[in-house]
């Protein structure tokens, strides 16, 4: 094709997010005739967009070079922003500075005032945020947010509005922060901002939302990156962390299967690109913990080493690995730790539950209660209700504990009504565990009853295998021989046994055929058996049907 065919091919196809189209075409036109600065900058978000860094940042730095040499030192300035915002993000730090600087100086000359100046203060504000300066960060993305909107620039207004609401609740000021992330993300799903910056802010919110443990607002946001995503089939840039956003909500909603689904996705799809280097971090961490809490020990620890392997630390999931296991000692060494190297309270108190139910398991009471007293004031600061409820669970193991079951009664009541409301299947049922417990040292059996069966079928329909067996031995009845297969597992196999095809009992049990053949599989491995007839004997031998 002519070269100016598939410039104009390559303009077309970014106009409509084909990525891997508008990529190919203006890369094609590059090798035949010089490409325009601007058509440069398009080639380069083209390659960010595929996850191609290298691409993505040789592409600006030619396009900065080019627009210097027709005299456009603003648009230059903007191009080096956005190859140091790349850096930054993949570590590169002292090129990225570079890169910044080289921006402040050439806009020394122009004492006029002008939206670039706007995009080099993201930089220092990003810097407040590290440091835990939250009034300075807020201050400095005031001023970004208010020049963008002067200019009539809306991905710098987004970006200063945006952190300016992260600052806001990083300062304790949760309600006004919120508001202005939630006017981001009207923005930004008004779809008025450029492809990058739609991305970034979409994934920087989502995280945010889950780091201040703002569950609904995390599961409509997420619901948005998600019809964004498959509006452009061809991306890859923020796939991943899309990915990893729905399969953290699918684990809080108990939706287990679904979630590891998705993550495996990440693994195998997307690994080009910072943004999916960072997202298999989280993957693997989130992966272990599904597996944790499904009793597959040996897949959770190797989920946890792979999660440290992409600089992921794999605490508190580890530590709780470790106390499931018997290992008590060591769970209290690994959370004291890191719990040691943390200082946001935020983050503490992701930590902090964790703590409290290993030192109730090694009968540090006074332990227990300091970090549920800390993980209460968290709580009382931050105003989330996932927060709230979480707080009011430790409590409540403290003063069970502690032989205050009338206290506990009330603080589980709390946590449990709001993991209702928050659809939070798991915790409700954890939280029902407990009530059961304090009812009965109230001398109420009755109670204690429903509520550990209640635990016990939400546990059982999740595939909870540790905590079936943990109510089955609180509730003083011995659960049947499993064999060492998992309550999923028994399902899949009474289906094969009646004679199921993988296809038939995926859509049974809403689940995919791959996950049937996961189940399939390891069946035969826990069972020594090689076939799905030899599976069906055993089955109606062992009383399994």
């Amino acid at each position: 094709m002519d070269p100016e065919q598939e410039l104009e091919r390559g303009r077309a196809a970014y106009a409509n997010r084909a990525w891997s189209d508008a990529f190919e075409a203006l890369a094609a036109a590059d090798r035949a005739l010089p490409l325009s600065a601007d058509d440069l900058e398009l080639l380069a978000r083209s390659a960010y967009m595929l996850g191609l860094d290298e691409e993505y940042v040789d592409g600006l730095e030619r396009a900065h070079s080019a627009h210097l040499a027709r005299g456009g030192v603003r648009p230059a300035v903007l191009c080096a922003f956005w190859i140091g915002h790349s850096m930054m993000f993949r570590g590169q730090l002292a090129p990225a500075l570079g890169w910044f600087a080289r921006g402040n100086r050439l806009l020394e000359p122009d004492t006029s005032d002008c939206a670039e100046r706007g995009y080099l203060l993201i930089p220092v504000l990003l810097e407040h945020s590290s440091r835990g300066e939250f009034e300075a960060a807020c201050a400095t993305a005031t001023e970004a947010a208010e020049i963008g909107e002067r200019f009539g620039d809306a991905d710098l207004a987004a970006i200063g509005v945006m952190e300016k609401g992260h600052a806001l609740v990083r300062q304790g000021k949760t309600e006004e922060g919120l508001r202005l992330v939630d006017e981001t993300m009207a923005a930004v799903s008004a779809g008025v901002l450029s492809p990058i910056v739609a991305g970034i802010v979409y994934c920087n919110t989502i995280a945010f939302c889950r780091d201040v443990y703002e569950v609904r607002r995390a599961r409509e946001w997420t619901a948005a990156l998600t019809r964004w995503c498959e509006a452009q089939p061809e991306m890859v840039a923020h796939n991943g962390l899309c990915l990893v956003h729905r399969a953290e909500l699918m684990t809080i909603g108990g939706t287990w299967d679904a979630a590891l689904e998705e993550l495996r996705r990440v693994g195998e799809r997307y690994r080009r690109g910072v943004l999916n280097q960072r997202a298999l971090g989280h993957a693997a961490y989130r992966e272990g913990e599904v597996h944790r809490l499904q009793g597959a020990f040996r897949e959770a620890e190797t989920a946890y080493k792979e999660a440290a392997r992409f600089g992921r630390e794999p605490q508190p999931g580890l530590a709780l690995l470790r106390l499931a296991q018997g290992k008590n000692e060591a769970a209290a060494a690994a959370i004291r730790r890191v719990l040691d190297e943390t200082v946001p309270p935020l983050r503490r108190a992701a930590l902090l539950p964790a703590l409290v139910e290993i030192a109730l398991a090694l009968g540090d009471l006074e332990g227990a209660r300091a970090a549920s007293r800390e993980l209460g004031e968290i709580a009382a600061r931050q105003g989330s209700e996932q927060l709230e409820a979480t707080a009011a669970h430790s409590r409540g193991a403290v003063a069970l504990a502690n032989g205050d079951a009338g206290g506990a009664v009330s603080s589980l009541r709390s946590a449990w009504r709001i993991w209702e409301e928050l659809g939070a299947p798991y915790e409700s049922a954890r939280t029902r565990v407990l009530l059961g417990l304090a009812c009965a040292a109230l001398g109420d059996e009755d109670t204690k009853t429903v509520e550990l069966e209640a635990a016990r079928d939400a546990f059982a329909g999740l595939g909870a295998t540790p905590d079936v067996a943990r109510v089955d031995a609180l509730s003083g009845r011995g659960s049947p021989d499993m064999h060492g297969l998992s309550p999923r597992e028994i399902d899949v196999l009474r289906l094969v046994a009646a004679g199921k095809s993988n296809r038939d009992i995926a859509a049974e049990l809403v689940i995919s055929e791959r996950t049937v053949a996961r189940h399939v599989q390891n069946i035969f491995a826990k069972l020594r058996l090689s076939s799905r007839a030899a599976a069906s004997v055993f089955a109606a031998e062992h009383g399994l049907l």
